[in-house]
């Protein structure tokens, strides 16, 4: 699956916060890129609001459009709120499962370790960043991760802690229940992204 590998600040700058998680403190956080500047200051438009929210949170995940909706289509034939149940279905990706463990700093570090083959999944290598854990699984680190100085710093910090739909013993996490709204706190409306589709 393709991704994104252009500049990460340009993004960040366009959504207005940092998406990435790396704690850059943006350099006109409040002006869109572009060489002209912010394009007058019309009110955007609802339409654009919501275009703006779904990409927002497609690059959080560091997904495309096509892999994005069909995020969505999938979620809508789940029973349950369908934002609600696309925002578990974005959270339980392997790269994110291994970011939010505390294993790597950002996503896309954690997409890295997953696609160099770092990653175990009950005890078996598994190199794609989209697979999507299960309740119940074990994630761990291959040996080879555990010398990597970032992974090495993070598991010896006992304040990174896991959400508490993850649990964490030294270098091996598990799902133990699908993350609730409450649970999740990637700052998305995801109302508008349903609003989006639905239009």
């Amino acid at each position: 699956m393709s991704r994104y590998i252009g500049p990460k600040n340009k993004l960040s700058r366009r959504e207005g916060m940092d998406l990435f998680g790396k704690g850059n403190k943006l350099r006109r956080a409040t002006v869109p890129p572009g060489q002209h500047g912010p394009k007058g200051s019309r009110r955007p438009s609802d339409y654009g609001v919501r275009l703006r929210e779904k990409q927002k949170t497609r690059r959080i995940y560091g997904t495309i459009e096509k892999q994005f909706r069909g995020y969505f289509e999938k979620a809508k034939k789940v029973p349950g709120k369908t934002g609600e149940v696309l925002l578990q279905l974005l959270e339980t990706r392997l790269d994110n499962v291994v970011y939010r463990l505390g294993f790597t700093p950002t996503r896309f570090m954690a997409r890295q370790l997953v696609s160099h083959g770092h990653i175990l999944v009950d005890g078996k290598k598994l190199d794609i960043p989209s697979y999507q854990v299960k309740v119940g699984q074990l994630i761990a680190l291959s040996e080879k991760a555990l010398s990597i100085p970032q992974v090495k710093l993070r598991l010896e910090n006992p304040e990174i802690l896991p959400p508490a739909w993850l649990s964490r013993q030294a270098h091996v996490g598990k799902v133990s229940t699908l993350p609730n709204r409450e649970a999740i706190d990637t700052p998305i409306n995801e109302q508008l992204i349903v609003e989006f589709y639905s239009r």
